[in-house]
């Protein structure tokens, strides 16, 4: 991934903003970013700074190409699946697409049979897109979230019966 800009770190936080979570922690090779809705929050053990919704702070040293590191706290406790259901969860926190691209079909849908690696959506954060596959061959059974929803770290997003 190249520098973070302005519009990324501000994007990150209006996404957190309006979510559900309590706090969030990005972190790449040479930027750091913290959020917290605790005041009185320290900071990831490792935080270079503890940082809250009200400010942030950047360290850009050169080009960063690793991946980022995305590591929100859930709040809400997993979904119990029915007995036999195999859950697929977010890889990672950003935006739920249940589609290719806007107009296109779905990648999937309820009542579909899936292989194990059948994509059945991707999670978007900072132009960054991670397919999600199925993990598993089956029959979609539920899919738990909306196109364009956004989605936190390993919150269930498709319901599948293995086959």
């Amino acid at each position: 991934m190249a520098k973070p800009t302005s519009d990324d770190i501000k994007t990150l936080i209006e996404q957190f903003e309006q979510s559900d979570w309590k706090e969030v922690h990005v972190k790449t090779d040479n930027f750091e970013l913290y959020l917290s809705e605790n005041p009185k929050s320290s900071g990831p053990p490792s935080a270079i700074a503890s940082q809250s919704t009200s400010a942030a702070s950047q360290t850009f040293d050169s080009d960063d190409t690793s991946p980022i590191a995305v590591v929100p706290v859930p709040e809400a406790s997993k979904a119990v699946l029915p007995e036999g259901m195999i859950a697929v969860t977010a890889p990672n926190l950003g935006t739920f697409y249940s589609a290719p691209k806007p107009g296109a079909s779905p990648y999937v849908e309820v009542g579909q049979n899936v292989s194990a690696e059948t994509e059945v959506c991707l999670i978007e954060v900072m132009k960054l897109f991670t397919p999600v596959k199925a993990g598993v061959s089956g029959v979609i059974r539920e899919i738990c979230v909306s196109d364009g929803q956004m989605v936190e770290y390993e919150q269930l997003l498709i319901v599948i019966e293995p086959s």
